[in-house]
């Protein structure tokens, strides 16, 4: 009899586990919890129009937004499957001002940053959103964990992902060997590798960038958008305009199809609007790990050494060439 040769995530894990640097199956269990949270979260949102978890909570978090239902109801499901997993010493959460500390775990060696429901502004038009997590290692576990252990560069990042509530439930992460995608069965309720080895393409033909703060961008970034938009039939353009207001949507697509996301320093929001710690950094280890490219403008993404839980930064993520070519178009502007 041919076997399906179907692979779940635990087994691919458990298949990859002799190259991961933590031998103990730590990460194994972290992401056990992940898988978890994010079923039950899928389980939600599938029948979101069906109970009342729909609309706004009636708060707002640390940056001032106004929280969603699922919002809290993903923060709450994410911070108590990493708790009770007993390997995570700490939780930074984008909808809490504070880190959660698991005092139980204090001696462990691990933290997660996580951005429990991002895109929550499509909740209710039932469009894709998703989890964005990271995981650090701390330097010295055998101290009591501190909020430094909690602002490390994301190049000490050990594994970074997001799953994607969308026509399918997708996990997409890395542990710094490549990218892998697995899509949730429902039959049989297991994320299956559906993605093996991701690869961004070198170059794209989408661009996705909110152009309603057009007039708000730095000239570079208007000069690269009129270059998307200009026909040249050399360089396969225009590209196409994709924007849909959610960065795992977003991003998940130009990593699939190639392409460039930018979300720009603006007058209103000169640091940009997107968090360092909770979005940023797990988004440009993907990248990094599938050939692309992702930066600040000024940096490297993963360079830059967070001063706060909150920080924000700009973005230029997606298909090496492309970011290359806006940050050149960038770059050229502010010298002249």
């Amino acid at each position: 009899m041919k076997h399906s040769g179907i692979t779940t995530l635990e087994q691919f894990i458990v298949d990859q586990q002799a190259l991961y640097k933590d031998a103990k199956g730590s990460l194994s269990k972290i992401f056990r919890a992940l898988e978890l949270a994010a079923k039950i979260v899928n389980r939600d949102v599938r029948k979101a129009g069906l109970v009342d978890i729909l609309g706004n909570n009636g708060t707002s978090n640390i940056q001032g937004e106004e929280q969603k239902k699922l919002d809290v109801i993903a923060n709450e499901v994410f911070i108590n499957a990493l708790a009770r997993c007993g390997e995570v010493c700490a939780v930074v959460s984008e909808e809490d001002d504070d880190v959660t500390w698991i005092p139980e775990c204090a001696d462990q060696k691990y933290i997660v940053a996580i951005d429990p429901l991002d895109g929550s502004s499509n909740i209710d038009v039932n469009a894709s959103i998703g989890t964005i997590f990271s995981v650090y290692r701390r330097a010295d576990s055998s101290k009591a964990p501190v909020l430094e252990d909690c602002l490390q560069q994301g190049k000490h990042q050990v594994a970074s992902g997001y799953f994607i509530y969308g026509s399918s439930t997708m996990l997409v992460y890395t542990t710094g060997l490549g990218v892998n995608g697995f899509t949730l069965d429902d039959g049989i309720q297991e994320f299956c590798l559906s993605h093996p080895d991701i690869r961004i393409p070198e170059h794209g033909k989408i661009f996705s960038v909110n152009e309603g703060n057009f007039s708000e961008f730095p000239d570079g970034v208007k000069n690269y958008i009129h270059f998307c938009k200009e026909s040249d039939k050399a360089t396969n353009r225009p590209y196409g305009a994709r924007y849909i207001g959610s960065l795992i949507a977003d991003f998940h697509r130009n990593l699939l199809k190639g392409g460039i996301f930018i979300y720009p320093p603006t007058a209103k929001a000169p640091n940009g609007k997107l968090r360092l710690v909770y979005e940023c950094n797990a988004m440009a280890f993907i990248v990094e790990q599938a050939g692309g490219k992702a930066s600040t403008g000024t940096q490297r993404v993963m360079d830059v050494q967070p001063s706060e839980l909150h920080q924000r930064v700009p973005l230029f993520i997606g298909s090496v060439n492309m970011v290359d070519q806006a940050l050149a178009m960038l770059n050229q502007s502010l010298s002249s």
